[in-house]
This record gives C-alpha cells, structure tokens and sequence, in this order.
C-alpha cells in the first residue's frame, strides 16, 4: 500500500446517485410552489415593471411615462454605481462567509451524538431571531464603548476603534453579521448532505491511502454538490435583498460605505419618488438573475 491517493479518490464523485428525471405526474406536485412564487413574486414583478419607467411621486397624482428618465437621474445623483458595487461587495462576501463556516461546522457537528445535538441547536438559534433585532444587538457589541472593544483592551490596553464608524470595516462587519445569523441554516443543509455520502466511500478511500483531508476534498465534497448549490445560490440571494441588518448597524453609513440598493431604494421610496424607487427594484432583479441563473447551470454541472 502507498501513501497516494488511487482511483477511488479520482472517481469518488462518479459513486453519487445521478438526479432523478422529473416525471409529468410530479409536476402536480409542484404546483402549489409554482402558484406561491407567480402570486407573490412574478405578479409584483410585472406590476413593478412598467412603474420603473414612469414619473410617480407623492406631489403628483397621476402616473405618467418618462422612459428612462428615472434610471438618469438615480446615476445623475452619484449613488447608483455606489450602490451597486457596495450590494455586490456585501454579497459576496457574506456568501463566502457563510458557506465555508457553514461548511466547516457541519463537517465538525456531522455525527449525531447528545454533544453535537447541543451545538446544532446553539448554532441554529439566531436564525429564529429578527434580523433588525440581530443587528441593533450587534451594534451595540460593536459600539466603540462595547464588549468587543473592552475585550480586546484586556490584551491591548487602550484598544478604541469604531467599527461601523469606518469605511474600511464597516462593510465587512455588517456582512459577517448577516452570514452570523443564518449560518445554522447552512449548516443543517450542509450536514444533511455530508450524512448521505455512504461511509463504504470514505473507508474505502482511507484503505487506499487518503488523509482525512483528501477524503473531504476527492470524495465527500464532490458529493456535496446539491447542497453546496443549493446554499451557495440562497445565500448569494439572500444577501442581495438584504435590508434590515444593515439598516439597524449603520443605515447606510458611515458615508455611503454600506448603502446598498435597497438602503437607496428605501430612501428614495421614504422621499415620496415612487418611480425612483421602482426603478431600483428593478435594477436588483436582475442583478439577481444575472448573478443566480449562470452559477446555478455552472454549479449543476458539478452534479453527478
């Protein structure tokens, strides 16, 4: 026996169960979701279209049609190409986050046992609070005069620095908390895909040579794939529409440093422009869908 990696390392991918086809008879049962996401997404979404390209505001009654005069003047006022790379920058990096501390606590919690029990549940608890509660608490943890602060100056005495006070760590900060709170969601997703590898794949790598790292990375991760799309998009997602914990820990601030598109668009929605505010919803659509629809087909390809 060596101590490289054989065949089965290279195939471990090619053991997971290929993707069912879709049968026309399981079509009915999706059609409750489909009705679900036509009501309240594809019917705003229509609605909303045709409103991004009129003049509708609270000084004036009627909705008249100006083209693409509200997308000109969210650009003329400086804030627009801001906006977008501050969502895209947000995004990003919440999504990294998430899914590698995710992925990494699900592989660590994996087996089932009264103690991993514990730290699911623990892990999973700020999922069920209020994303504007979550970030009023983690304001104040990151206040100049909070616990973070005062921990650290037990180490580094005189230790002061504002963390949502700076446009450098502002950002970052805001996205870790966001990635913080659905962290255990990921995690359960990650751990239910990591416990549907059949084990006779991983003993039979260790036979062949493998550490418990290639073990994870030829054989168990491949294997992951539809979990791993599944969180990657979700969250990816989900931080695009994020709002409210960046509206408790900074709103928007400080400058413009974490103003995302919605923190524009409520603003401009708050200034009675209606149609400003259209506009910018529908500028996040399809950033969406040009940011979910090529990774979710790159990502499927990794299926097997």
């Amino acid at each position: 026996m060596t101590g490289r990696p054989t065949s089965t390392l290279r195939d471990g991918a090619r053991t997971a169960p290929r993707r069912a086809r879709l049968k026309p008879t399981n079509i009915w049962f999706a059609l409750p979701a489909m009705a679900f996401v036509g009501l309240f997404f594809v019917v705003p979404l229509a609605l909303n279209l045709p409103l991004s390209f009129s003049s509708w505001t609270t000084y004036r009654s009627e909705i008249v049609w100006n083209g693409f005069s509200n997308f000109s003047l969210l650009h003329g006022q400086g804030y627009l190409i801001n906006a977008i790379w501050v969502t895209l920058a947000y995004s990003v990096v919440a999504m990294l986050v998430q899914n590698v501390v995710s992925l990494s606590l699900a592989y660590a919690l994996r087996d089932s046992t009264l103690l991993n029990g514990f730290f699911r549940s623990l892990f999973f608890l700020p999922v069920l609070i209020s994303p504007l509660a979550a970030g009023y608490v983690w304001r104040g943890i990151l206040d100049p005069a909070g616990p973070l602060n005062a921990f650290i100056s037990m180490f580094w005495p005189g230790f002061d620095f504002a963390w949502l006070g700076n446009i450098t760590t502002a950002l970052p900060a805001v996205a870790f908390v966001d990635a913080w709170k659905w962290i255990g969601l990921t995690t359960l997703v990650y751990i239910a895909g990591i416990n549907s590898v059949p084990r006779e794949v991983n003993e039979a790598a260790y036979i062949d040579g493998a550490n418990a790292w290639q073990a994870f990375w030829r054989v168990t991760f491949p294997m992951l794939a539809p979990a791993f799309t599944f969180n990657v998009v979700v969250t990816l997602i989900g931080a695009f529409s994020a709002f409210d914990v960046i509206q408790a820990m900074t709103g928007g601030g400080p400058g413009a440093a974490t103003r995302s598109i919605n923190v524009l668009l409520r603003i401009q929605w708050g200034l009675g422009n209606f149609g400003a505010g259209s506009a910018l919803g529908l500028i996040i659509t399809v950033m969406v869908i040009v940011a979910a629809v090529p990774l979710v087909a790159w990502l499927r390809r990794r299926e097997v």
